[in-house]
């Protein structure tokens, strides 16, 4: 019988405060930035993202191309439910009994995919750089 990771301490935080801050984002853009701004702050995925110097606000202003926001068309519940069981699937492959923050970042970077990798450029990262961070994690788009 095989057992479905149950979320360490720092993950049922992170997933906790996703919760009550994903209601208040206009867009998938802004969703991501929120995930960050909670990740940065906890676990594995805190460490690493402060190792590469992710702050609290981004170094570079978001460019204002005029349209109106693009909504995510998602429900904060259905986008929580959708990360988690992406972090589930991460910890899985690693064969982990527990749920990492790091687990839940791979799946919001999964999630999220071209949006989150604006959100890390505006915090003076990419994609390649946090996931050299995050080894021996499964890369992001690896969880299918």
């Amino acid at each position: 019988m095989t057992t479905v990771p149950a979320p360490d301490v720092d993950t049922a935080i992170v997933l906790g405060m996703a919760s009550t801050a994903l209601p208040f984002a206009d867009t998938r853009e802004a969703e991501a930035e929120r995930w960050l701004r909670i990740l940065r702050m906890h676990g594995e995925a805190g460490q690493a993202l402060q190792a590469l110097g992710v702050s609290e606000a981004p170094l570079e202003a978001t460019p204002d191309d005029g349209l109106p926001p693009a909504v995510g068309g998602h429900d904060a519940r259905e986008v929580i439910g959708e990360i988690t069981d992406g972090a589930v699937r991460v910890a899985a492959k690693r064969e982990s009994r527990m749920v990492t923050a790091a687990d839940v970042l791979i799946a919001v970077m999964d999630f999220y995919g071209e949006d989150f990798d604006r959100v890390l450029h505006v915090h003076g990262i990419n994609r390649d750089e946090l996931l050299l961070r995050l080894e021996p994690l499964p890369a992001a788009g690896a969880l299918n």
